[in-house]
Protein backbone atom coordinates (compact mmCIF):
# COMPACT_ATOMS: atom_id res chain seq x y z
CA UNK A 1 0.00 0.00 0.00
CA UNK A 2 1.33 3.36 -0.55
CA UNK A 3 1.96 5.39 2.54
CA UNK A 4 0.18 8.83 3.40
CA UNK A 5 2.67 11.11 4.30
CA UNK A 6 2.34 13.61 7.27
CA UNK A 7 3.98 16.36 8.73
CA UNK A 8 3.30 19.63 10.81
CA UNK A 9 2.68 22.05 7.58
CA UNK A 10 5.06 25.34 8.40
CA UNK A 11 2.55 28.68 8.80
CA UNK A 12 3.42 31.82 7.32
CA UNK A 13 2.87 34.35 4.55
CA UNK A 14 2.89 32.83 0.99
CA UNK A 15 4.92 33.81 -1.13
CA UNK A 16 3.59 34.61 -5.23
CA UNK A 17 5.48 32.68 -7.36
CA UNK A 18 4.89 34.78 -10.94
CA UNK A 19 6.06 33.06 -14.32
CA UNK A 20 5.67 34.01 -17.87
CA UNK A 21 6.48 37.72 -17.23
CA UNK A 22 6.16 39.78 -19.99
CA UNK A 23 3.95 37.32 -21.87
CA UNK A 24 1.08 37.99 -19.23
CA UNK A 25 0.53 42.08 -18.71
CA UNK A 26 1.71 43.22 -15.49
CA UNK A 27 -1.38 44.42 -14.03
CA UNK A 28 0.69 47.62 -12.83
CA UNK A 29 2.51 47.80 -16.00
CA UNK A 30 0.51 51.21 -17.07
CA UNK A 31 -0.20 50.19 -20.56
CA UNK A 32 -3.72 49.97 -19.84
CA UNK A 33 -3.39 46.89 -18.27
CA UNK A 34 -6.36 46.65 -14.85
CA UNK A 35 -5.67 47.34 -11.26
CA UNK A 36 -6.47 46.32 -7.67
CA UNK A 37 -8.03 49.17 -7.27
CA UNK A 38 -10.49 49.83 -10.92
CA UNK A 39 -11.26 46.00 -10.20
CA UNK A 40 -13.47 46.11 -6.72
CA UNK A 41 -15.26 43.05 -7.23
CA UNK A 42 -17.33 41.26 -5.17
CA UNK A 43 -19.96 39.66 -7.93
CA UNK A 44 -23.07 40.83 -5.68
CA UNK A 45 -25.76 41.87 -7.58
CA UNK A 46 -28.55 42.14 -5.85
CA UNK A 47 -30.29 38.27 -5.97
CA UNK A 48 -27.42 37.19 -7.51
CA UNK A 49 -23.79 36.30 -6.94
CA UNK A 50 -21.79 36.22 -10.52
CA UNK A 51 -18.90 33.70 -10.53
CA UNK A 52 -16.31 33.13 -13.39
CA UNK A 53 -16.48 29.55 -14.99
CA UNK A 54 -13.22 29.47 -17.61
CA UNK A 55 -12.48 25.91 -19.19
CA UNK A 56 -11.22 25.34 -22.88
CA UNK A 57 -14.34 24.44 -24.63
CA UNK A 58 -12.36 24.80 -28.00
CA UNK A 59 -8.79 23.33 -29.13
CA UNK A 60 -6.92 20.88 -28.17
CA UNK A 61 -7.57 20.26 -24.23
CA UNK A 62 -11.82 20.18 -25.18
CA UNK A 63 -11.44 16.95 -25.36
CA UNK A 64 -10.45 16.91 -21.47
CA UNK A 65 -11.93 20.63 -20.16
CA UNK A 66 -15.45 20.47 -21.06
CA UNK A 67 -16.48 17.78 -18.89
CA UNK A 68 -15.27 20.11 -15.99
CA UNK A 69 -17.18 23.06 -17.08
CA UNK A 70 -20.32 20.57 -16.98
CA UNK A 71 -19.34 19.43 -13.49
CA UNK A 72 -18.83 23.06 -12.39
CA UNK A 73 -22.02 23.97 -13.91
CA UNK A 74 -24.00 21.14 -12.13
CA UNK A 75 -22.32 22.02 -8.71
CA UNK A 76 -23.87 25.60 -9.24
CA UNK A 77 -27.12 24.08 -10.44
CA UNK A 78 -27.30 22.08 -7.39
CA UNK A 79 -26.34 24.90 -4.92
CA UNK A 80 -28.98 27.14 -6.81
CA UNK A 81 -31.68 24.86 -6.33
CA UNK A 82 -30.84 23.98 -2.29
CA UNK A 83 -31.40 28.00 -1.79
CA UNK A 84 -28.00 29.39 -3.62
CA UNK A 85 -25.40 31.41 -1.13
CA UNK A 86 -26.62 33.82 1.33
CA UNK A 87 -29.56 33.46 0.00
CA UNK A 88 -28.90 34.40 -3.32
CA UNK A 89 -28.78 32.55 -6.61
CA UNK A 90 -25.26 31.75 -8.18
CA UNK A 91 -24.76 33.37 -11.45
CA UNK A 92 -21.98 31.69 -13.98
CA UNK A 93 -20.41 33.57 -16.35
CA UNK A 94 -18.62 31.39 -19.00
CA UNK A 95 -15.74 31.83 -20.82
CA UNK A 96 -13.96 30.03 -23.42
CA UNK A 97 -9.77 29.43 -22.38
CA UNK A 98 -9.61 27.77 -25.99
CA UNK A 99 -6.57 26.05 -25.46
CA UNK A 100 -4.43 28.92 -25.47
CA UNK A 101 -2.43 30.45 -22.32
CA UNK A 102 -2.58 34.35 -23.13
CA UNK A 103 -6.01 33.59 -23.95
CA UNK A 104 -6.58 32.21 -20.49
CA UNK A 105 -5.33 35.31 -19.15
CA UNK A 106 -7.16 37.76 -20.67
CA UNK A 107 -10.61 35.98 -20.34
CA UNK A 108 -8.76 35.89 -16.26
CA UNK A 109 -8.85 39.52 -16.01
CA UNK A 110 -12.44 40.15 -18.15
CA UNK A 111 -13.96 38.09 -15.65
CA UNK A 112 -11.96 39.49 -12.52
CA UNK A 113 -12.74 43.51 -14.04
CA UNK A 114 -15.42 43.69 -16.32
CA UNK A 115 -17.73 40.88 -14.85
CA UNK A 116 -16.50 41.59 -11.64
CA UNK A 117 -17.14 37.77 -10.40
CA UNK A 118 -16.79 36.81 -6.73
CA UNK A 119 -14.20 34.55 -7.90
CA UNK A 120 -13.29 32.04 -10.80
CA UNK A 121 -12.96 28.01 -11.74
CA UNK A 122 -11.08 26.88 -14.45
CA UNK A 123 -7.79 25.87 -16.19
CA UNK A 124 -6.32 22.77 -16.58
CA UNK A 125 -2.54 22.89 -18.05
CA UNK A 126 0.26 24.21 -15.83
CA UNK A 127 0.68 26.59 -18.73
CA UNK A 128 -2.40 27.95 -18.43
CA UNK A 129 -2.62 28.36 -14.29
CA UNK A 130 0.97 29.89 -14.78
CA UNK A 131 -0.87 32.20 -17.55
CA UNK A 132 -3.69 33.31 -15.14
CA UNK A 133 -1.54 33.49 -12.03
CA UNK A 134 0.06 37.28 -12.48
CA UNK A 135 -3.85 38.33 -13.22
CA UNK A 136 -4.72 37.17 -10.27
CA UNK A 137 -2.11 38.27 -7.55
CA UNK A 138 -1.80 41.43 -8.98
CA UNK A 139 -5.50 41.79 -9.29
CA UNK A 140 -6.43 39.90 -6.02
CA UNK A 141 -8.59 37.35 -7.19
CA UNK A 142 -9.45 33.86 -6.42
CA UNK A 143 -8.67 31.10 -8.84
CA UNK A 144 -10.13 27.17 -7.88
CA UNK A 145 -8.10 25.83 -9.74
CA UNK A 146 -9.46 21.82 -10.61
CA UNK A 147 -6.65 19.74 -11.51
CA UNK A 148 -3.91 17.40 -10.63
CA UNK A 149 -0.45 19.48 -11.45
CA UNK A 150 3.59 19.21 -10.83
CA UNK A 151 3.78 21.25 -7.44
CA UNK A 152 6.35 23.84 -6.71
CA UNK A 153 4.06 25.94 -6.35
CA UNK A 154 1.61 27.84 -3.59
CA UNK A 155 0.09 31.20 -4.24
CA UNK A 156 -2.67 32.97 -1.59
CA UNK A 157 -4.61 33.76 -4.90
CA UNK A 158 -5.82 30.05 -5.52
CA UNK A 159 -7.41 26.89 -3.94
CA UNK A 160 -5.66 24.07 -5.31
CA UNK A 161 -8.45 21.25 -5.60
CA UNK A 162 -6.58 18.21 -7.49
CA UNK A 163 -3.90 16.66 -6.93
CA UNK A 164 0.10 18.00 -6.02
CA UNK A 165 3.14 16.03 -6.59
CA UNK A 166 3.16 13.87 -3.19
CA UNK A 167 -0.76 13.03 -3.97
CA UNK A 168 -0.12 11.79 -7.52
CA UNK A 169 3.00 11.14 -9.02
CA UNK A 170 4.81 10.20 -6.39
CA UNK A 171 2.56 6.96 -5.81
CA UNK A 172 2.89 6.27 -9.76
CA UNK A 173 6.25 5.78 -9.33
CA UNK A 174 5.93 4.00 -5.39
CA UNK A 175 3.50 1.83 -7.50
CA UNK A 176 6.19 0.96 -10.32
CA UNK A 177 8.85 0.66 -7.86
CA UNK A 178 7.20 -1.98 -5.91
CA UNK A 179 6.08 -3.64 -8.89
CA UNK A 180 9.81 -4.30 -9.27
CA UNK A 181 9.96 -1.65 -12.63
CA UNK A 182 13.25 -0.36 -12.61
CA UNK A 183 13.75 0.75 -16.22
CA UNK A 184 11.59 3.51 -16.81
CA UNK A 185 10.94 6.22 -20.09
CA UNK A 186 9.29 9.29 -19.43
CA UNK A 187 7.40 10.92 -21.99
CA UNK A 188 5.12 14.42 -21.90
CA UNK A 189 4.27 17.10 -23.86
CA UNK A 190 6.38 20.01 -23.95
CA UNK A 191 5.00 22.62 -21.79
CA UNK A 192 5.68 23.16 -17.68
CA UNK A 193 3.78 20.37 -15.93
CA UNK A 194 5.20 17.44 -18.11
CA UNK A 195 9.18 19.14 -17.82
CA UNK A 196 8.20 19.89 -13.95
CA UNK A 197 6.89 16.71 -12.69
CA UNK A 198 9.75 14.51 -14.77
CA UNK A 199 12.52 16.46 -12.90
CA UNK A 200 11.08 15.46 -9.96
CA UNK A 201 10.21 11.91 -11.48
CA UNK A 202 14.33 12.02 -12.12
CA UNK A 203 15.12 13.05 -8.66
CA UNK A 204 12.90 10.51 -7.15
CA UNK A 205 14.47 7.39 -9.23
CA UNK A 206 17.96 8.66 -8.19
CA UNK A 207 17.12 8.14 -4.76
CA UNK A 208 15.48 4.71 -5.37
CA UNK A 209 18.04 2.76 -7.70
CA UNK A 210 15.70 3.62 -10.53
CA UNK A 211 16.90 4.13 -14.17
CA UNK A 212 15.23 6.07 -16.61
CA UNK A 213 16.43 5.06 -20.27
CA UNK A 214 14.74 8.01 -21.95
CA UNK A 215 13.21 11.05 -21.50
CA UNK A 216 11.44 12.87 -24.41
CA UNK A 217 8.66 15.90 -25.33
CA UNK A 218 6.20 16.71 -28.08
CA UNK A 219 4.62 19.86 -28.88
CA UNK A 220 1.31 19.74 -26.92
CA UNK A 221 -1.74 18.71 -29.45
CA UNK A 222 0.75 17.16 -32.19
CA UNK A 223 -0.19 13.92 -33.15
CA UNK A 224 2.67 13.21 -35.20
CA UNK A 225 4.01 10.31 -32.56
CA UNK A 226 5.60 7.64 -34.63
CA UNK A 227 9.09 8.53 -33.67
CA UNK A 228 8.55 9.47 -30.58
CA UNK A 229 6.91 5.74 -30.02
CA UNK A 230 9.56 4.17 -32.25
CA UNK A 231 12.34 5.85 -29.27
CA UNK A 232 10.65 4.42 -26.16
CA UNK A 233 10.34 0.88 -28.00
CA UNK A 234 14.16 0.95 -28.89
CA UNK A 235 15.03 2.34 -25.18
CA UNK A 236 13.85 -1.25 -24.05
CA UNK A 237 11.81 -0.09 -20.78
CA UNK A 238 9.95 -2.08 -18.39
CA UNK A 239 7.67 0.75 -18.16
CA UNK A 240 6.63 4.18 -19.68
CA UNK A 241 5.41 7.44 -17.25
CA UNK A 242 3.16 9.37 -19.33
CA UNK A 243 2.68 13.13 -19.17
CA UNK A 244 1.41 13.58 -22.27
CA UNK A 245 -2.06 15.76 -22.83
CA UNK A 246 -4.97 16.62 -24.84
CA UNK A 247 -5.38 14.85 -28.01
CA UNK A 248 -1.75 13.80 -28.39
CA UNK A 249 -2.92 10.87 -26.20
CA UNK A 250 -5.02 9.32 -28.74
CA UNK A 251 -2.09 9.37 -31.35
CA UNK A 252 0.08 7.92 -28.72
CA UNK A 253 -1.43 5.24 -27.43
CA UNK A 254 -2.92 4.05 -30.74
CA UNK A 255 0.60 3.31 -32.17
CA UNK A 256 1.62 1.98 -29.12
CA UNK A 257 -0.76 -0.43 -29.56
CA UNK A 258 0.17 -0.84 -33.16
CA UNK A 259 3.35 -2.60 -31.83
CA UNK A 260 2.28 -5.32 -30.20
CA UNK A 261 3.66 -4.41 -26.80
CA UNK A 262 1.47 -5.78 -23.74
CA UNK A 263 0.21 -3.92 -20.92
CA UNK A 264 1.59 -7.05 -18.60
CA UNK A 265 5.07 -6.34 -20.21
CA UNK A 266 5.57 -2.57 -20.46
CA UNK A 267 3.01 -0.78 -18.78
CA UNK A 268 2.18 2.68 -19.56
CA UNK A 269 1.50 4.64 -16.16
CA UNK A 270 -0.31 8.11 -17.15
CA UNK A 271 -1.32 11.15 -14.67
CA UNK A 272 -3.61 13.08 -17.17
CA UNK A 273 -5.46 9.56 -18.69
CA UNK A 274 -9.00 9.74 -17.08
CA UNK A 275 -12.74 8.04 -18.31
CA UNK A 276 -13.37 10.62 -20.74
CA UNK A 277 -10.18 10.44 -22.62
CA UNK A 278 -10.05 6.26 -22.50
CA UNK A 279 -13.66 7.06 -23.93
CA UNK A 280 -12.52 9.27 -26.52
CA UNK A 281 -8.87 7.16 -27.24
CA UNK A 282 -10.70 3.99 -26.85
CA UNK A 283 -10.92 1.59 -24.17
CA UNK A 284 -9.08 -1.02 -26.66
CA UNK A 285 -5.46 0.66 -26.86
CA UNK A 286 -5.86 1.52 -23.12
CA UNK A 287 -6.97 -1.71 -21.43
CA UNK A 288 -4.59 -2.74 -18.92
CA UNK A 289 -2.72 0.52 -18.62
CA UNK A 290 -2.62 2.62 -15.01
CA UNK A 291 -3.33 5.66 -14.27
CA UNK A 292 -2.58 7.85 -10.95
CA UNK A 293 -5.46 9.89 -9.61
CA UNK A 294 -7.66 10.39 -6.24
CA UNK A 295 -11.00 9.78 -8.29
CA UNK A 296 -12.72 6.98 -10.46
CA UNK A 297 -16.36 6.90 -11.55
CA UNK A 298 -16.08 3.15 -9.67
CA UNK A 299 -15.62 4.61 -6.03
CA UNK A 300 -18.47 2.63 -4.50
CA UNK A 301 -19.32 5.64 -1.77
CA UNK A 302 -22.78 7.07 -1.40
CA UNK A 303 -21.46 10.60 -2.11
CA UNK A 304 -20.22 9.05 -5.61
CA UNK A 305 -23.49 7.50 -6.61
CA UNK A 306 -25.45 10.57 -5.90
CA UNK A 307 -22.78 12.37 -7.95
CA UNK A 308 -22.78 10.21 -10.79
CA UNK A 309 -26.20 9.88 -10.95
CA UNK A 310 -26.70 13.49 -11.09
CA UNK A 311 -24.15 14.08 -14.02
CA UNK A 312 -25.81 11.29 -15.88
CA UNK A 313 -29.16 13.00 -15.50
CA UNK A 314 -27.84 16.33 -16.78
CA UNK A 315 -25.36 15.56 -19.32
CA UNK A 316 -26.91 11.70 -20.88
CA UNK A 317 -26.53 7.77 -19.64
CA UNK A 318 -23.53 7.33 -21.84
CA UNK A 319 -21.65 9.90 -20.20
CA UNK A 320 -19.02 9.77 -17.73
CA UNK A 321 -17.37 11.13 -14.48
CA UNK A 322 -13.71 11.77 -14.24
CA UNK A 323 -11.10 13.17 -11.48
CA UNK A 324 -10.91 16.48 -12.58
CA UNK A 325 -14.19 17.18 -13.39
CA UNK A 326 -14.94 15.62 -10.03
CA UNK A 327 -12.24 18.41 -8.17
CA UNK A 328 -13.71 21.41 -10.37
CA UNK A 329 -17.57 19.95 -8.72
CA UNK A 330 -15.46 20.05 -5.44
CA UNK A 331 -14.33 23.35 -5.61
CA UNK A 332 -17.38 24.81 -6.35
CA UNK A 333 -19.03 23.24 -3.29
CA UNK A 334 -16.06 23.92 -0.84
CA UNK A 335 -16.15 27.77 -2.27
CA UNK A 336 -20.21 27.95 -1.37
CA UNK A 337 -19.31 26.43 2.13
CA UNK A 338 -16.26 29.44 3.13
CA UNK A 339 -18.93 31.65 1.41
CA UNK A 340 -21.53 30.57 4.04
CA UNK A 341 -19.22 30.28 6.99
CA UNK A 342 -17.44 34.00 6.24
CA UNK A 343 -21.40 35.45 5.51
CA UNK A 344 -19.24 37.10 2.95
CA UNK A 345 -17.95 36.78 -1.11
CA UNK A 346 -15.09 39.11 0.22
CA UNK A 347 -11.68 37.16 -1.05
CA UNK A 348 -9.93 37.88 2.58
CA UNK A 349 -13.28 36.35 4.36
CA UNK A 350 -13.44 33.51 2.14
CA UNK A 351 -9.64 32.60 2.16
CA UNK A 352 -9.59 33.05 6.55
CA UNK A 353 -13.15 30.17 5.80
CA UNK A 354 -12.11 27.95 3.66
CA UNK A 355 -9.09 27.34 6.05
CA UNK A 356 -9.65 23.68 7.44
CA UNK A 357 -13.07 23.30 5.82
CA UNK A 358 -14.15 19.60 5.64
CA UNK A 359 -16.29 18.25 3.17
CA UNK A 360 -17.51 14.78 1.67
CA UNK A 361 -17.27 14.81 -1.55
CA UNK A 362 -17.38 11.82 -4.03
CA UNK A 363 -13.89 10.74 -3.65
CA UNK A 364 -13.65 10.70 -0.28
CA UNK A 365 -13.37 12.89 2.45
CA UNK A 366 -11.23 15.99 1.88
CA UNK A 367 -9.93 18.70 4.07
CA UNK A 368 -8.37 22.18 2.83
CA UNK A 369 -4.98 22.70 3.81
CA UNK A 370 -5.16 26.62 5.38
CA UNK A 371 -1.31 26.38 5.09
CA UNK A 372 -0.87 25.71 1.51
CA UNK A 373 -4.52 26.12 0.07
CA UNK A 374 -4.50 22.79 -1.31
CA UNK A 375 -6.32 19.38 -0.30
CA UNK A 376 -5.98 16.57 1.68
CA UNK A 377 -6.50 13.90 -0.61
CA UNK A 378 -6.53 10.40 -1.31
CA UNK A 379 -4.13 8.72 -3.93
CA UNK A 380 -5.55 6.22 -5.91
CA UNK A 381 -3.46 3.84 -8.78
CA UNK A 382 -6.29 2.41 -11.17
CA UNK A 383 -6.62 -0.18 -14.04
CA UNK A 384 -8.05 0.65 -17.00
CA UNK A 385 -10.77 -2.13 -17.73
CA UNK A 386 -12.00 -3.34 -21.81
CA UNK A 387 -15.00 -1.35 -20.72
CA UNK A 388 -13.73 1.70 -20.34
CA UNK A 389 -13.49 2.52 -16.67
CA UNK A 390 -11.35 2.34 -14.38
CA UNK A 391 -10.98 0.47 -10.83
CA UNK A 392 -8.44 1.11 -7.88
CA UNK A 393 -5.92 -1.64 -7.25
CA UNK A 394 -4.02 0.55 -5.00
CA UNK A 395 -3.63 3.70 -3.05
CA UNK A 396 -3.01 5.28 0.25
CA UNK A 397 -4.66 4.12 3.64
CA UNK A 398 -6.20 7.89 3.62
CA UNK A 399 -5.93 11.42 2.68
CA UNK A 400 -2.93 12.75 2.23
CA UNK A 401 -1.66 16.07 3.79
CA UNK A 402 -0.47 17.91 0.65
CA UNK A 403 3.33 18.64 0.11
CA UNK A 404 3.49 21.09 -3.05
CA UNK A 405 7.32 21.41 -2.32
CA UNK A 406 8.15 17.91 -1.44
CA UNK A 407 9.50 19.30 2.14
CA UNK A 408 9.07 16.21 3.28
CA UNK A 409 11.44 14.36 0.53
CA UNK A 410 15.08 14.68 1.36
CA UNK A 411 16.05 13.61 -2.56
CA UNK A 412 14.31 16.81 -3.39
CA UNK A 413 16.38 19.51 -1.75
CA UNK A 414 18.06 20.31 -5.05
CA UNK A 415 14.35 20.66 -6.35
CA UNK A 416 13.26 23.06 -3.63
CA UNK A 417 16.59 25.02 -3.85
CA UNK A 418 16.30 25.80 -7.56
CA UNK A 419 12.77 28.04 -6.56
CA UNK A 420 13.66 31.54 -6.99
CA UNK A 421 11.57 32.87 -4.94
CA UNK A 422 10.70 29.85 -2.86
CA UNK A 423 6.79 29.23 -3.36
CA UNK A 424 6.21 27.59 -0.04
CA UNK A 425 7.92 29.45 2.69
Amino acid sequence: MIKAASRRRRLGGLLAFLMLGSACADAGSGNGAATAASCNFSGDQGDTIKVGVLQSLSGTMAISEVTVHNSQLLAIEQINEAGGVLGKQIEPIVEDGASDWPTFAEKAEKLLCSDRVATVFGGWTSASRKAMLPRFESLDGLLWYPVQYEGMEQSPNIFYTGATTNQQILPGMEYLKEQGKSKIFLVGSDYVFPRTANEEIKAYAAANDIEIVGEEYIPLGNQNVSTLVNKVVNAGPDAVFNTLNGDTNTAFFKEWESKGISPEDVPIMSVSVEEEAVRAIGAEFLAGHLVAWNYYQTIDTPENAAFVDAYKAKYGADTVTSDPMEAGYVSVNLWAMAVEKADSTDKDAVREAAAGLEFAAPEGPVTVDGATQHLHKTARIGLIGDDGQITQIDGSDGPIPPDPCLEDYDWAKELREAQDPYPCA
